[in-house]
């Protein structure tokens, strides 16, 4: 090799010889072994070593006592590839996607037969999927290598699969090609991938191809965690989401505002429930109820305890100056703080799927009317005055304090609604996709938030005034169910939970399901639920 004679260009080219040494050797090489292949003196490689890893482009393991590639060298690799600025443009969708699924989310590009991590976005939980930034790993057995190799033209693709070593990673890794192959062209399909454990044991994941306005694929990003929260059927409902935001980062759209995940949860010492739910606070007490093995829970002085069992399953409940008042089929009883239960013969006696008091003590429900669904009013006779029509039933009702805006959540399609006395028409405030959870439970403050628990996805969230999702809450359970704020201050967000539903594998890794849990919400100013008179 001809060395330029200009002694710092010379000094630049050795220094540039050991970076290449070193970045051909994935697990290092040592003083000596440098030495020995670049020919250079003992003294000259000292110097240029210790200016490497002073600049951060190398690094020095001092177990193994061997020098291997340092972080800046990944930032620059990082910053060529992004061009035009490919982790600024997934950004936002990597965050949107990690918020509404809890779980961790990852940039890759390609890079030989190799997928090369860009990018990753911490999910909410302790336990989660913790691959390191820059890590290669093969295109066989990733989800997002999959992805991009069902992106491609055929012929480049079949080109790729062809000089893939197809080696087994764990167990379930594909090292068929035609097997591959055949999952590729599903992948192509449908639009996104799947990594059931064939890169790490006890990990799924869900990728999808970013191509550009040009065609190239550009890279993939996908969606990984354990495999008791990722099951397969919520594989399925997550997989559109990822397509739809890979999609977006491929047509370079405008970043939106990135919600934050904060609050932290405690589980309250008590029993279980099958399925917990009417999480409401009064009189500076919190009720909240099991509706299938009926019971009514109750929680004063840091204390939870069963007040009362009701001889039919609850369908609604709203709270009382002193208690609790229980839908059961089309009857109405209230729980006295004393655990006592007498029938309420004068409420009205009308099924509803969901019920609320308004700040001026009456009742709102949602009834079926025909083939369709109202949540208006409900007269002491059941009748109904006004009100909004639904294509499908509402779940929960929650008005804000000042009694002009009722939100309704509709749990079949995932829509959070607002509704204003004086119109018949609906206003949508957000839609949660599917593989981020069903909407169970709503909770105002005072701020506008509109709080509410994904059941199935492992958290809850608050919407702001205008739609924009801005707080995530992980939970150790799959199952939210309801929520409602009390305490002293009124500041904690008490949250109920299932385990009816519950998978077996989904139940030994999360055994608190059933449980309820306070959380730190972080906000201010809550609203505690109104009351209305027996």
């Amino acid at each position: 090799m001809n060395r330029p004679s200009t002694d710092g260009t010379a000094a630049l080219d050795k220094a540039l010889d050991v970076l290449d040494a070193v970045g051909r050797a994935p697990a290092g090489l040592s003083q000596a072994e440098l030495a020995a292949a670049l020919s250079l003196p003992r003294t000259t490689l000292y110097r240029l070593l210790g200016t490497l890893v002073a600049r951060g482009l190398l690094r020095r393991d001092p177990l193994r006592r061997v020098y291997c590639l340092g972080l800046r060298c990944f930032e620059y690799a990082r910053t060529a590839y992004a061009m035009p600025d490919l982790v600024a443009a997934a950004a936002a969708e990597l965050r949107a996607l990690r918020d509404m699924t809890g779980e961790t989310t990852y940039l890759a590009t390609l890079d030989g037969v190799e997928t090369v991590s860009l990018e990753r976005c911490d999910g909410a939980h302790e336990q989660r999927s913790q691959s390191a930034l820059g890590q290669r790993k093969p295109l066989h057995c990733t989800s997002q290598g999959k992805a991009m190799l069902a992106a491609m033209p055929a012929e480049q693709r079949d080109a790729l699969v062809r000089e893939l070593p197809m080696t087994a990673v764990t167990p379930r890794s594909i090292t068929d090609r035609r097997r591959l192959q055949a999952e590729l062209r599903l992948t192509a399909t449908r639009g996104w991938s799947v990594d059931d454990e064939e890169i790490v044991p006890g990990v799924r994941c869900c990728g999808a191809p970013i191509v550009d306005a040009d065609g190239l694929v550009r890279g993939a990003i996908s969606v990984a965690g354990p495999a008791f929260r990722l099951t397969m059927d919520r594989l399925q409902l997550i997989g559109p989401e990822v397509a739809d935001a890979a999609r977006r980062i491929g047509a370079q759209l405008s970043s939106a505002r990135v919600p934050r995940s904060e609050g932290r949860s405690r589980v309250v010492a008590g029993d279980w429930a099958f399925n917990g739910a009417f999480v409401r606070w009064t009189n500076a007490r919190l009720y909240w109820v099991d509706t299938l093995a009926p019971a009514v829970h109750v929680l004063d002085d840091g204390s939870d305890r069963v007040l009362a069992r009701p001889q039919h399953p609850v369908d609604a409940a709203v709270p009382l100056a002193q208690g609790l008042a229980l839908l059961c089929g089309d009857s109405w009883w209230r729980v006295a703080a004393d655990g006592e239960l007498r029938p309420l013969p004068a409420w009205p006696r009308r099924r509803a799927t969901a019920v609320t008091v308004a700040p001026d003590g009456r009742l709102t429900a949602c009834v079926s009317d025909g083939d369709r669904w109202r949540v208006a009013p409900l007269a002491a006779d059941g009748g109904l005055a006004g009100g909004w029509r639904l294509a499908e039933p509402a779940h929960a009702l929650a008005w804000n304090a000042a009694g002009d805006t009722l939100v309704i959540a509709a749990a079949d399609s995932g829509t959070l609604y607002l509704a204003q006395p004086g119109s018949s028409s609906l206003r949508r405030l957000a839609t949660v996709p599917k593989g981020s959870g069903r909407l169970s439970g709503l909770a105002l403050d005072r701020d506008g938030g509109v709080w509410c628990a994904l059941r199935g996805g492992w958290s809850v969230v608050r919407f702001q005034a205008d739609g924009t999702l801005d707080h995530v809450v992980a939970l150790p359970v799959p199952c939210p169910s309801d929520l409602g704020f009390g305490g002293a201050d009124g500041r904690t967000l008490y949250v109920s939970s299932a385990r009816d539903a519950v998978s077996r594998e989904s139940l030994d890794a999360a055994p608190l399901s059933g449980r309820l849990f306070a959380v730190d919400a972080g906000v201010a100013g809550v609203l505690t639920s109104n009351v209305t008179e027996a």
